[in-house]
């Protein structure tokens, strides 16, 4: 009705992207250094032109280590941060409120997700470690919507309002001008004696 995207959505995509972001930082880093380090131990029998050339090529193979790595661990992370969060705000929006169990429920639904391939003992422990992770996590976000002063809930049924109000006005407005329009017809001068007998 706005001609933009809910507030919601834009949400869910911004925490996939800084998800995906601090996986690829949490994934990559340490695979980098460790590469680094696993170059310089065995590179000492290789010759290089300078220090320079041999510094390069630690900082290569320390850089193919942070893109392999932290690639693996950022497209995990925001997938999962992106299903918690969609599950979670479906089911806020669908409830009309925002609670503890919303968050639970994300939590085990992603956390099954995500361990469905180990067989069922595997789904039975993402269900569970999802639930417990959920729990702090709905909490977390439950305090900053709280600090800020207006929950999402609280922010749509502003909006709602507020739109509400805001097409009344119009439709009012509309009528009014309807109404002024008709009486300057009924008014006008030279109209039919036969119309204005048909109106009486």
């Amino acid at each position: 009705e706005r001609q933009r995207y809910p507030e919601e959505t834009v949400n869910i995509v911004k925490s996939a992207f800084t998800a995906g972001l601090v996986g690829w930082l949490y994934g990559g880093l340490p695979a980098f250094h460790q590469a680094r380090k696993a170059f310089i131990a065995t590179s000492h029998g290789e010759l290089f032109h300078n220090r320079a050339d041999a510094v390069q090529s630690a900082h290569r193979a320390g850089l193919r280590s942070f893109i392999r790595y932290g690639w693996r661990w950022s497209w995990r992370v925001a997938a999962f941060v992106a299903i918690f969060n969609t599950v979670s705000t479906s089911l806020s929006v669908y409830r009309n409120k925002t609670t503890i169990s919303n968050f639970a429920s994300a939590g085990a639904f992603t956390g099954a997700l995500f361990r469905m391939h180990l067989g069922l003992q595997g789904l039975a422990g993402g269900f569970v470690f999802g639930a417990v992770f959920g729990i702090p996590a709905g909490g977390l976000l439950m305090i900053m919507q709280k600090l800020a002063g207006e929950t999402l809930q609280e922010k749509r049924n502003r909006e709602r309002r507020e739109l509400y109000e805001q097409k009344l006005a119009d439709w009012q407005s509309r009528l009014s001008v309807t109404e002024v329009l008709g009486q300057t017809e009924s008014n006008a001068p030279g109209r039919p004696e036969t119309e204005r007998a048909r109106e009486s």
